[in-house]
């Protein structure tokens, strides 16, 4: 597919619709079979993927309808781990802690069903959406290998096979999230070197998102990530992070967050549009894909909606000013 100048897409998750959490709550309690909520996440996926098709989004994504944390759904699905009582990730967010007790492995594709799934609705490209294995190691009690570096590498190796799955699934896009890197600058060669077994071999265009961290500590050096693109948040700090570049140039194409998914407001088309133009300053308009600066599951629907609908018609008046 031939992508235009600027091309839109989102970093994966979306708010489930109420239907959907109740499902999830009844299936909790055993109150409905796997069977029917499985029917209604493809429904609430089906949904999604209408609407970035109808907006006019060039990159799909799944909507994660499936998933409740990014770590904890890898982990349930990779032989190895116990998941542990809820733990505070931030704010009144709480995520069930995976330990590892054993050898990983992957039994299975975790993945590749749903991407088939959503690629059957779409002639657009959907990602493949796979959490990092720095970020799932980071996010995990280890009660097993005998150092952290031991289970990310390890991680690596098992999110690798499952790369190289959706790839011959189709998948021209693979995104691995790495959320963590920007938390401990003093790891970023292990994740560095974890990210590079993940992407060896792969043709497809990859990529990681990370967000909220330390960036200063570890920019130029996050660079070296071997992925095509980085996926940035920057909205949230007002594009602080663009002073990063003034120093050191970006070389990666970047993932350009002109969306503040912590916020309720629903940003102005002349908000993104500035945003656009100021990354432009540094970053040629070939290597800038728009998007939100991190996943819009903590929105409702409407909001999430509202957003991208925004996002995209902004992008659209950009590129007719770039000719």
């Amino acid at each position: 597919m031939n992508l235009p100048v600027l091309p839109t897409t989102t970093v994966g998750s979306f708010p489930k619709p109420d239907y959907l959490t109740k499902a999830r709550f009844q299936f909790s309690k055993n109150q409905i079979s796997k069977t029917e909520l499985e029917e209604l996440e493809k429904k609430a996926t089906k949904e999604w993927v209408d609407f970035q098709e109808e907006i006019g989004i060039d990159i799909l994504v799944d909507g994660e309808m499936y998933r409740g944390d990014m770590v904890t759904y890898f982990a349930e699905n990779f032989k190895g781990f116990e998941i542990s009582g809820l733990v505070r990730s931030y704010g009144n967010r709480y995520y069930r802690k995976p330990v590892a007790v054993a050898e990983i492995e992957r039994v299975n594709p975790v993945t590749v069903e749903w991407f088939k799934f959503t690629q059957s609705l779409t002639q657009k490209p959907v990602k493949g959406m796979l959490t990092g294995p720095y970020t799932i190691m980071d996010w995990s009690f280890d009660e097993f290998y005998p150092t952290r570096r031991d289970l990310c590498l390890r991680l690596a190796e098992v999110v690798h096979d499952e790369a190289k799955d959706l790839e011959e699934a189709g998948a021209q896009y693979i995104q691995i999230d790495e959320p963590a890197v920007s938390v401990r600058p003093e790891e970023l060669e292990l994740a560095i070197e974890a990210m590079g077994i993940v992407t060896s071999g792969l043709k497809a265009y990859t990529l990681t998102h990370i967000c909220y961290g330390d960036f200063p500590k570890i920019y130029p050096k996050m660079l070296d990530i071997p992925v095509n693109q980085i996926d940035l948040e920057l909205s949230n700090n007002e594009f602080d992070l663009l002073d990063l570049f003034k120093k050191a140039p970006f070389t990666r194409d970047i993932g350009l967050g002109v969306l503040d998914v912590h916020s309720h407001r629903t940003e102005t088309k002349d908000e993104v549009k500035a945003r656009i133009q100021k990354a432009l300053k540094f970053i040629p308009k070939e290597k800038i894909y728009v998007s939100p600066d991190c996943g819009l599951k903590t929105r409702e629907v409407e909001e999430a909606k509202a957003k991208l609908r925004v996002m995209v018609e902004a992008t659209k008046e950009m590129r007719e000013t770039l000719g």
